[in-house]
Formats: C-alpha cells, structure tokens, sequence
C-alpha cells in the first residue's frame, strides 16, 4: 500500500508538472513590429500567435486594423506612443483627444493592458524628447483616468544605455546626466504603480567585445558566471544582470523597490561580418534558453522569487528596418508564418498564408509546453497509468 501511495503522488506530480509547463509559456512576451513590406495582415498573425500559445504582444503604434483584429483574442496588448508625438501630448487636451480616439473605442474588448509613451526616449538622438516624456506620460495618464481607463498602465521603456555603470550588478548607476529627469520618471513610476521596462541586450555587449565576454554566459549556456564581491550573489547570465544593475540604479535614488520588466530582448539570426555572434545557432540558443527560464518562472539573484516578465524582440524579421543587416533578423518567424528557426514554441498547425484557418502542420516541435493534441496525450497517459495503478493496487489486496 505504501508503494501504491507513493506511485499516486509521483502521477500527481508528474500532471501538475505537465499542466504547469502547458500553460507557462503564455507568461511570454513578443514584440510585433511592422516595419516590413512583406508581413502578414493582422488576422494571419493572431492565429499565428494562438498556435503558438503567446498571449502577450507589444506593438509599436495604436494600428486600428490590430487593435481591432485582437478585440475578444484575449491577448494582453501593449500599444505605444510614437517619439515625435511625445511634444503634442504633452498638452492636456492633445493627449484627452489621443486616449478618446485612439484607446476608447478599442477597450476592453481588445486587451490593451499598458501604453508606451516613446521608446527608448532617454537614449534617443534627439535629445529634446528627454523632456517631453514624463509630461507626455503625466497627461496620457490623466487623460485615461478622466475617461475612466485607469487600468491600463502608462510607462516608457528606456534603453540599457540609460547605466552609467553595469558591472558588477550592484554598482548599477545612471548617467549623471540623466539624474534629474529620471528621478522625475521613477517617481510618476513610483505614484501609478507602474513598472520600470528595459530593453536590455546581452548580443550587444558580446558583439562589442567578443575576446573578454563569454558566449556561454550571455546565451545562458551552462557557465562558471560570476559573483559579485558586494552582494556575494552569482550570476550565470548577463540579462539578470543587467536587470540587477537596473534595480540597483533605481535604488540609488530611492526608488529600489519598483517592478521592472524586459521590454525587449533577443538575438539576430544574421549580421554583417563585424556583427560577432550574430548566428541562426547563437539565435536559437538564446532564445530557446529564455525560453525555458520564463518557463521555470525565474527570477533575478537579487529578487529570486519575483518571475521575470520578459517580451522577446521580435515576432517577425523585417525587411524595411533601417541600420545594419541584424536590425532585419531578429525575428522568431520568417513574414510567411514558417519559422526562422525553432526555439520549442509549440503550434498546432502552419499557415495558409492566403487564409487564417490552420493547415496541416509542417513544424517541427520541441516545447514542452505542448498542443493541444499533445496535451490531451498527456491525460490519457495518465489516465491510464492510474487506471492500471488501480488494478495493481486490487492485486495487492487479494488474500494469498
């Protein structure tokens, strides 16, 4: 009897442990930007995304065409706040007229959980928008409350450029010259209860200095890491700790105890020949190891029990990005909806790329967390495996 209890509580185990890895991968995050001639209508794309079990996009604008193909998906939709409308709304009315036209007539059928104000503001060439931002957000917010939205939340995601010193993780710090702004910026952050969203890039730092930065530990490999002498906690990857060195930044002027979350993040499957490391290899592995972190539902050293919320650059490669020949080959999925290589998402089915309905699978699948069909599997295994662990026990308690 001891050993039937025993195998009971190892299938309960093992169905939790299937149940729980199904649904994790929808706590991942994908970038769906548009710059591209050749990319599918925005229809293709949700079915693409539900194959696939994301559950959670950030776009670049308020398209209506997919703020209005999403409506009843059910995926959590972050839309954002061109950079050069950053001046206009920072005008009261301008930004009540914006949130009426552009937000209201979309929620809550379409999800839209978060607006970015700009991106990358604090980083950006023109450093006039450096001051056009927290009044913008301040005005955006204003004007959904007024409208009676105030569930959607209101950031703007800064570059990993922002640091003035990343390493180790907790000599974080901004640029001196950004002080004054960015204490401006955590403290509507800290008022709204909104998080603080980085775009942070392990590629770049080892693209810049390949002979000193382990490949291993950028693409989360297996990898000695590294300890920081102030904290004695270990690292083995350099995207936890640039979200440490964030934290650490923040704390520094008083605002340590705020969210903060990957906005973008990922690796190009293509580069020009001075862009180290930028592989179809080195894309997959990284990717793929991501994936399996958000799957474990893992946290930074510093806040180990706080699930790092992570959205992948990008869903599509697109051809019309300005810059150099990466920019175009970041990309989970080729514009025709076939993969551009495989990181273990599942799919029911490919596309037929002139229609949204399913077709017959032509991917090959590695993910854990499984289709349907496979799910489904899973139960009757199970299923069975307790109906014979029934009989077994029955055999056990005949009378010798």
């Amino acid at each position: 009897m001891k050993l039937f209890g025993y195998t009971i509580s190892i299938i309960y185990v093992i169905f939790f442990s299937l149940s729980i890895l199904a649904l994790s991968v929808e706590s991942l995050g994908i970038n769906y930007g548009q710059v591209g001639n050749n990319l599918p209508q925005p229809s293709t794309v949700l079915s693409l995304m539900t194959s696939v079990r994301l559950t959670k996009a950030r776009i670049y604008d308020t398209n209506p065409q997919i703020l209005t193909t999403f409506a009843n998906s059910g995926v959590e939709l972050i839309v954002t706040v061109e950079n050069e409308k950053l001046a206009t709304l920072m005008n009261p009315q301008a930004a009540l007229q914006w949130v009426t036209t552009r937000i209201k007539p979309y929620y809550p059928a379409t999800n839209i959980t978060g607006i970015s104000v700009g991106n990358e503001v604090f980083t950006d060439e023109d450093t006039s928008l450096t001051n056009y931002v927290v009044p913008a957000m301040v005005s955006v917010h204003g004007a959904l409350a007024q409208l009676g939205l105030s569930n959607i939340q209101v950031f703007s995601p800064t570059s990993a450029g922002v640091l003035q010193e990343s390493y180790p993780p907790s000599a974080g710090s901004f640029k001196p010259e950004l002080t004054g702004v960015i204490t401006q910026f955590l403290r509507f952050l800290h008022n709204t209860n909104s998080p603080f969203w980085v775009n942070a890039y392990p590629y770049f730092a080892y693209k810049d200095d390949p002979t000193k930065i382990q490949l291993d530990y950028v693409l989360f490999n297996p990898n000695p890491g590294m300890m920081d002498p102030n904290t004695n906690l270990h690292y083995d990857n350099m995207l936890y700790a640039q979200v440490d060195a964030v934290i650490f930044a923040m704390w520094r002027l008083g605002y340590g105890g705020l969210d903060v979350r990957v906005s973008e993040t990922g690796w190009p499957s293509m580069g020009d020949p001075n862009e180290t490391g930028a592989t179809v290899q080195n894309a997959a592995t990284y990717n793929k190891n991501l994936l399996k972190r958000q799957m474990a539902n893992e946290g930074t050293p510093i806040r180990p029990k706080n699930r790092l919320e992570v959205y992948v650059f990008a869903l599509f490669n697109e051809d019309m990005k300005p810059g150099p020949t990466s920019e175009r080959h970041y990309g989970l999925f080729q514009p025709d909806c076939t993969m551009a290589y495989n990181v273990g998402l599942s799919s029911l089915a490919a596309h037929d790329h002139s229609s949204t309905t399913p077709t017959t699978s032509s991917i090959s699948l590695t993910s854990s967390a499984s289709s349907k069909a496979t799910h489904k599997g899973y139960q009757s295994l199970v299923y069975w495996m307790f109906v014979h662990l029934l009989g077994f026990q029955a055999l056990m308690r005949r009378p010798t």
